[in-house]
């Protein structure tokens, strides 16, 4: 059996929304999974599997949250191994960036072109950059961006389907589940 983790996204966002954790547990036991644990009440899902295909888990995690709420619920996974990597360069890139005000990780569905990591990476100012890293792109904030603004640099809408975590949480799961 292998590791995988998934990120539900636009969950838990407003009242129409709603997909809590022990839900989102039961779901994807109910759709074969197994060794199924969750981590805070932001979509965050770890479970076992003899499936390889990441889309595959992907496709068959949608259509079960989709049938269990009413909504579609884009869901993004990584191996337990890609996580690790994920989690490992987080801490690095904090290392190397100290006193950042934040430091967000979008999780990508998908691969990104050149051109568009080069297009990702190209929103820069004095409120902060943007690295990609694989399926991956960091939001590395200075003091002085707008507080409780996620997406400062307007960067998100060009990174198809994606999620996102602070760094703490992406380092915990990585620590925890990997």
């Amino acid at each position: 059996m292998a590791t995988y983790l998934a990120f539900l996204r636009a969950i838990n966002l407003g009242p129409k929304r709603v997909f809590p954790k022990e839900d989102i547990r039961r779901a994807v036991e109910g759709a074969g999974f197994e060794a199924v644990q969750t981590h805070i009440n932001t979509g965050n899902v770890r479970f076992e599997t003899r499936m390889r295909s990441r889309p595959k888990i992907e496709q068959v995690l949608e259509k079960a949250f989709a049938d269990d709420r009413g909504f579609d619920v884009p869901t993004i996974v990584y191996s337990a191994a890609e996580f690790a990597a994920i989690g490992q360069d987080t801490r690095r890139i904090d290392d190397e960036n100290p006193g950042l005000a934040r430091h967000y990780v979008y999780l990508m569905k998908d691969d990104l072109s050149p051109a568009q990591v080069a297009a990702v990476e190209a929103k820069a100012d004095g409120r902060g950059r943007m690295l990609v890293r694989g399926r991956a792109a960091h939001a590395l904030l200075e003091p002085g961006y707008q507080d409780g603004t996620v997406d400062p640099l307007a960067a998100a809408a060009l990174l198809g389907v994606a999620t996102n975590r602070n760094a703490n949480v992406v380092r915990t799961l990585a620590e925890k589940w990997c």
